[in-house]
């Protein structure tokens, strides 16, 4: 993809595609409370509101907007639902759902067998009028096929448990891979509107409980199923009586379980919400370290970080303590079962109903029959937690990707360069328009500059134009065909941008150029940089074109890092190219250098120009004067000042200090 991507604080690598998806900075005006340009205020959620809001609304998929306000979205997915989206992801091994399910059903079937075994090893002891007699060939028989149930047990327990281990692997493997994926392919207003923390925690975190939870929980799970049924069975064999008397407990189980769940439920959820926005601190945290250091607000941000990690630690604690009540509770219902069905049995005993030997199996099969209740009311906070993060991932991955309608067969090579707005209206957020009936034409090779004050719609017009976000009303046409109806990847490779904010990559200078043209060798590499003037700072590195970069190049100067941006956009050689401010940060003398690589790469290629300082936009072919949506003036530099307009004013306010 031959344009400079913005990630708003992520690096992405290419898609499978080999094509890079493009981004521009956040828009303005995207959050409530806030004009276009200027950020909402920034509003925490304490523990207690967010609790009154899931009292009120639901569970809320908790985060923040590109400016930092609270932003609550979804409510809870469905938990059936989230299940059976995970077990879609399960079957996708079908050998090792079989191999499971197999040994599963051998391993119950095993654990089934041992009481009954265990019933006919007593029963060979006998006590006749005061006397013990044992029958030893009865009694060795039985011992030796316990010895070899439990060895082999164990075997098939050990082959279920790598089963489960590579099942679970592989599941958070097609999930992790298909999250990034759709992360990778998500509407830029999507990413723009979401924390990025917050995203990332679902990558990591939150697929991190569903692989703990299904590495635990899928064959406990299956033989918890079996073994209820097996063991209900086991006990009408032997008594039929008994068997129901061993329900007797079982409604109360299901009571206790289903009102702890309710209390549970709300703090795991919560838990994870609150996971997230810690995450988005940390990351808001990390990626602006300097402007927290700058303004010495590190006692705040430390403060404001202790707020929300004390909330998670409440939160944590009160998930903890509900989910580890649950196995105690039913321990107690247990032990209840088990004291019931022993005075039971005795009495049953004492009148000859039944032998010594069979109450002892009735006993363990009882004990069978609540183990699993029991099991999963033990891995139920861990089952719940990981709900919760698929709720989370699932939200995401059910997103829609980025649409793409467009059914012209027009090539990169066909495209030329002529672009036209016409009647163009736009709105980030219903009500609060930004462009209002926007006309704009430019012929192929004209080099137009977009001028105006922040939050005129400057860099709005660039995102309309990219498709990062589609018009109201109205149309944007290149070569006379409707921008909607030209694939996106197609229109996207023919156009390159150049940031105020370069996004470079944890990699060497060379593969961040190539970044513009995966294709380029390393002589087109060293061509782009001769021409964006940037092959002199380059040679002059150590390691070259092999020097490493930090994360976000910065072991470079901010205008080192522009002529590398300058670089990638010269080996893509688009059809038409985009400068937003991008000699905005940079010194006088820095900005003449990137002036003249600029004047390089804008040479036969039609060129808009976002800039505020009026020096570096004199020769453009037409200068657009924008205010509030609107059109107010154009023509040339010369045109402009003659009509002692708005751009008279700007060009005045900057150069001779003259108030208008």
């Amino acid at each position: 993809m031959n344009k400079e991507p913005n990630m708003n604080g992520r690096q992405m690598p290419p898609p499978p595609n080999g094509k890079v998806p493009g981004g521009m900075p956040p828009p303005p005006g995207t959050m409530p409370g806030g004009k276009p340009g200027q950020p909402g205020q920034k509003k925490e959620m304490t523990a207690d509101e967010l609790r009154a809001v899931m009292k009120k609304n639901g569970t809320p998929q908790q985060g923040r907007g590109p400016m930092g306000g609270p932003m609550i979205r979804e409510k809870p997915k469905d938990a059936k639902k989230t299940l059976f989206k995970l077990i879609k992801y399960i079957g996708k091994s079908k050998y090792l759902v079989f191999t499971i399910i197999g040994t599963t059903i051998l391993s119950t079937f095993l654990n089934l067998l041992g009481p009954s075994l265990q019933g006919r090893a007593i029963d060979a002891i006998t006590l006749t009028e005061g006397k013990v007699s044992v029958d030893f060939e009865t009694l060795i028989r039985v011992l030796m096929l316990m010895m070899l149930v439990y060895l082999a047990s164990a075997a098939i327990q050990l082959l279920q448990g790598i089963a489960s281990a590579k099942i679970t692997q592989t599941t958070v493997y097609t999930m992790r891979s298909d999250l990034f994926r759709k992360i990778s392919y998500l509407p830029i207003g999507y990413t723009d509107t979401h924390a990025h923390g917050d995203i990332m925690s679902r990558m990591t975190n939150d697929v991190d409980n569903i692989s703990m939870t299904l590495s635990s929980s899928i064959s406990s799970l299956i033989s918890a199923a079996l073994t209820l049924i097996g063991a209900f069975s086991m006990l009408l064999y032997y008594d039929w009586r008994m068997a129901f008397i061993s329900l007797i407990t079982i409604p109360l189980t299901i009571l206790v379980s289903t009102n702890l769940s309710k209390f549970m439920r709300k703090y795991f959820v919560e838990k994870q919400v609150l996971l997230g926005q810690m995450n988005a601190q940390v990351e808001e945290m990390v990626t602006g370290y300097k402007t927290v250091i700058a303004y010495g607000k590190e006692k705040d941000a430390c403060e404001e970080f202790a707020k929300i990690s004390e909330e998670f630690r409440k939160c944590s604690i009160r998930a903890n303590v509900w989910g580890g009540l649950m196995g105690p509770a039913n321990n107690i219902i247990n032990n209840l079962n088990y004291l019931i069905v022993a005075a039971t049995g005795a009495y049953f005993t004492a009148i000859g109903a039944i032998s010594v030997g069979d109450v002892q199996a009735i006993l363990q099969y009882s004990r069978q029959l609540s183990m699993p209740i029991n099991q999963i009311a033990n891995q139920y906070a861990s089952i719940l937690t990981a709900i919760a993060g698929a709720e989370r991932v699932f939200t995401i991955l059910d997103t829609p990707d980025e649409i793409d309608e467009g059914k012209s067969d027009m090539k990169v090579e066909d495209i030329r360069g002529d672009i036209e707005f016409n009647n163009i209206n736009f709105s980030y957020n219903p009500g609060k328009q930004v462009l209002h009936d926007f006309n704009l034409k430019v012929k192929q090779g004209q080099k137009i500059a977009l001028v105006g004050a922040t939050g005129s719609g400057k860099t709005t017009v660039v995102n309309l134009l990219t498709r990062f976000y589609d018009v109201d009303s109205g149309e944007i046409r290149i070569d006379g065909v409707n921008i909607n109806d030209i694939p996106k990847k197609t229109l996207r490779s023919a156009i390159a941008i150049v940031l105020q904010d370069t996004v470079l990559f944890h990699d060497t200078i060379g593969n961040n150029i190539r970044y513009g043209e995966l294709d380029a060798t390393d002589e087109d590499i060293r061509k782009a940089a001769a021409t964006s003037e940037s092959d002199d700072f380059i040679e002059r590195l150590p390691e070259g074109y092999e020097t490493i970069l930090t994360e976000g190049g910065s072991n470079l100067s901010q205008g080192q890092r522009q002529l590398l941006s300058i670089a990638r956009a010269v080996l893509a050689d688009p059809k038409i190219l985009i400068l937003d401010e991008a000699t905005s940060s940079v010194d006088t003398r820095t900005e003449m250098h990137i002036q003249q690589a600029m004047v390089a790469l804008m040479k036969n290629r039609t060129s808009l120009i976002i800039a505020h300082r009026l020096s570096t936009i004199r020769d453009a072919d037409i200068i657009i004067v924008m205010k509030d949506g609107t059109v107010m003036e154009s023509g040339s530099h010369d045109e402009l000042l003659a009509q002692k307009g708005v751009y008279y004013g700007l060009y005045q306010n900057q150069f001779a200090g003259i108030e208008t």
